[in-house]
């Protein structure tokens, strides 16, 4: 199809094109104009609409591609931390220590040293301790969230000035890891991060400003031109990204389309919906559109707060009493799902255990009978363990799958911290991405950065090979290439770059102008300096990006 009123302010020529509307990529051309795409053809034909101020772009035998969006991440967060004491690029604790000496030492008049994107699988059992801060901080408070989010490794003069000793309760929605004594570890999971949190000076506005921006530039660079930004609102250690977004979109600053997902409240009930509409209402200027509502149902199996249907195992093999937390309890959370269903909200959970998302799919069942079928376009976050009988659901009650693929890999994380504790039967249930695409679900992708690299290419190699890249930075990975994990649950590399784009496009109800390369649609696009389908699967995470667009403008550029 082509618009011939118009003359092309770029072409792209002499590569292939993945359109989105078809299995595979095709040979043609595409010409861009006044921020869309004028169209898609042979090269004589798109050539006709160029003049000689129009840019001639040589995909030289790369792929053109729908700009990545992402489902499901954090950049707001993402991008203080960058700023901050980013221990994301170390894989041991002895790097961990010396990026906070280092730190503490560049920052001699911070009062807390504040950070994040240690991974659990470093340390014995998932659990830091506070002697090991203590010796390269031992007078100023420390506190580092790990790369999931849910935990957090402190010193002790953080614990002091918190108040925190042995004779503290554990938090209904969280627990203090304790020495044999009783005394806090070090350790604090969920909920009783906040214990610390509360007292740790936030990001400035200027801070979180500077840091929302430089993750916008880093997801450019992976061909990312839009995404959910699943928590708005205040929460542990962090700034209210609300007015962060705001200040970006009013300045014209924020270039990326974003859907806002508020944050929940777990310790409220439905007394918060008319704060959630009120920013609903002025949460939608420029880019930025705060139509969805976050709620984070369980927490995360390596800590055994992802809620399940059966107990964890203990070190032995053998069940205990624990089968994780459901932070909303189930009447109030069908309750809560049927006033945001009904007041018109996108509802984005957090679910990783089976029991966490047989709740949610059942509170938005009951919103269905309730409200009857609407375009809310509810999706369902990490689904890390998913009970068979709850696979077709997903389709019958049009629930995108939202897949962090990443973590479908064998890596030490999930070989040491979670298998062992979840029994062979059960773990053989994670992250069912096969399942649920043949079962007709509607699959959406996104990274949940900084819990993991934010490269959608990497996501896409693991949904793939089930394997995570070798020597990728910044990946979940091991050295040495390592066995599929569950294979029969691969996707195929047109269905994992879909989900990618057209799938994440449609959740964050953009699919009408993004997501696909047609001609009048937005030119948000990212230029690929191979095309993965005529190479291995295994060098999927070995494609680049050299070039993205967002509106036909050039927002990235690699550099040789």
């Amino acid at each position: 199809m082509v618009n011939t009123s118009q003359r092309a302010d770029t072409v792209f020529v002499g590569g292939q094109v993945f359109t989105g509307t078809g299995p595979a990529p095709v040979d043609a051309a595409v010409a861009v104009g006044g921020g869309r795409i004028l169209a898609v053809d042979d090269a004589t034909t798109v050539r006709s609409l160029a003049d000689a101020a129009t840019e001639v772009v040589d995909l030289a035998g790369g792929l053109l591609i729908p700009g990545f969006q992402d489902a499901h991440v954090h950049p707001a967060v993402a991008g203080v931390q960058m700023l901050g004491c980013d221990l994301s690029d170390q894989r041991s604790a002895d790097g961990y220590l010396a990026v906070v000496a280092q730190y503490a030492k560049d920052h001699p008049d911070a009062a807390w040293i504040r950070g994040g994107g240690w991974s659990m699988d470093i340390f014995p059992g998932g659990m830091p301790t506070r002697g090991m801060l203590d010796a390269v901080v031992p007078d100023r408070p420390v506190m580092l969230t790990n790369r999931d989010g849910h935990g957090a490794w402190v010193n002790t003069r953080a614990l002091e000035l918190s108040g925190i000793d042995r004779h503290t309760p554990d938090p209904a929605d969280g627990r203090i890891e304790r020495e044999p004594d009783g005394a806090p570890a070090g350790t604090l999971q969920e909920g009783a991060m906040d214990l610390v949190g509360r007292h740790l000076p936030l990001a400035t506005p200027d801070e979180a400003h500077a840091g929302l921006l430089a993750a916008q530039e880093h997801l450019f660079s992976l061909g990312v031109t839009g995404w959910q930004d699943a928590m708005i609102g205040v929460f542990p250690g962090n700034p209210d990204n609300f007015d962060v977004y705001l200040r970006a979109a009013r300045e014209g600053s924020l270039r990326a389309r974003v859907v806002g997902a508020l944050w929940w409240d777990r310790e409220r009930g439905l007394e918060q919906l008319p704060e959630l509409e009120e920013r609903r209402r002025i949460g939608q200027v420029g880019r930025f559109n705060a139509t969805s509502v976050k709620i984070m149902q369980d927490g995360i199996a390596e800590n055994f707060t992802a809620g399940m249907l059966e107990p964890y195992l203990d070190g032995c093999g053998c069940p205990t009493a624990n089968s994780g937390l459901s932070f909303i309890e189930p009447g109030l959370l069908t309750e809560a799902v049927c006033a945001l269903d009904r007041s018109g909200f996108q509802v984005h959970f957090h679910a990783l255990g089976d029991r966490a998302v047989r709740e949610a799919l059942d509170a938005l069942a009951a919103a269905r009978t309730a409200n009857g079928v609407n375009d809310n376009r509810h999706h369902m976050a990490h689904l890390q363990v998913v009970h068979p009988d709850d696979i077709g659901r997903f389709a019958s009650l049009d629930v995108a799958a939202n897949i962090q693929a990443l973590w479908a890999a064998h890596e030490p994380q999930m070989d040491e911290l979670t298998i062992p504790f979840l029994g062979p039967e059960r773990a053989a249930l994670q992250y069912p991405f096969g399942d649920l695409q043949r079962a007709g679900a509607r699959l959406v992708a996104g990274s949940d950065w900084s819990v993991s690299s934010p490269n959608p290419l990497w996501g896409i190699h693991v949904a793939v090979n089930r394997a995570v890249p070798v020597e990728a930075p910044n990946a979940p990975g091991t050295p040495e290439p390592s066995a599929p994990f569950f294979p029969e649950q691969a996707l195929t590399l047109t269905q994992a770059l879909t989900a990618y784009t057209a799938g994440s496009a449609w959740v964050n109800h953009l699919d009408e102008v993004t997501g696909t390369v047609e001609a009048g649609k937005y030119a948000d696009l990212a230029v690929l300096d191979r095309n993965p389908f005529a190479h291995p699967s295994l060098e999927i995470a070995d494609t680049q990006v050299s070039r993205t667009y967002i509106d036909g403008q050039l927002v990235f550029t690699a550099t040789d």
